[in-house]
């Protein structure tokens, strides 16, 4: 079966929000290999000596167990617009290393990055989830391809809430927000829903 990973923030040497990683890790090698077995990420990843206080990605490489730690400097991907794309055969509801039929949506997009639609209902981007500001509140699909550890931390805290929301919506807000491990939920970086180009495939 096909390797596994997480993305972990590291910020001043520390790691951040390892709880939802590690729950996710678990439940993963839980379902998916029938391990029983807990691994706390806080005890397996060694942090480099010397390294700064930068922003990198703590990639983490599993499968029943860990296979590998990297880590990459992170620099932020600047998206400033959208293209809608249905794609309802697509599943990505582990975070598999082959994100390859991922990356093929991206050959079609004539926008920064692709709104990925499955079955009528707005799922997430080729790398973040998403989330619809409407003014006053800040809203998250309930039909996310992959459940990011950001997302249910924002979830669990209340700042988002969960919401069907179909492309047909999309017009009923203002701005979408791409979140992940390495993007908190920033107004300032929010997308205009008018950047977002519908396309069918």
């Amino acid at each position: 079966m096909s390797q596994l990973f997480e993305t972990i923030k590291l910020q001043n040497k520390k790691l951040f929000n390892i709880e939802f990683h590690n729950e996710r890790m678990n439940n993963a090698r839980k379902i998916l290999f029938s391990c029983n077995d807990f691994i706390n990420l806080e005890d397996v990843i060694q942090i480099p000596a010397g390294i700064s206080d930068n922003i990198f990605k703590c990639r983490v490489i599993y499968s029943e167990k860990i296979n590998d730690i990297e880590f990459q400097p992170y620099y932020e991907k600047k998206i400033n617009s959208l293209q809608a794309i249905n794609v309802d055969w697509i599943d990505y509801s582990y975070k598999y290393l082959d994100r390859s039929n991922l990356q093929k949506l991206l050959c079609k997009c004539i926008a920064d990055d692709v709104l990925i639609i499955k079955n009528g209902y707005v799922t997430d981007t080729s790398y973040t989830n998403v989330v619809f500001y409407d003014g006053k509140k800040y809203f998250t699909p309930n039909t996310p391809l992959l459940k990011g550890t950001k997302r249910e931390k924002l979830l669990r805290e209340g700042i988002i809430q969960e919401r069907e929301i179909k492309l047909s919506d999309i017009y009923k807000y203002q701005s979408l927000i791409l979140i992940n491990s390495m993007l908190d939920l920033d107004i300032e970086k929010a997308i205009p829903i008018e950047k977002i180009i519908i396309r069918n495939e």
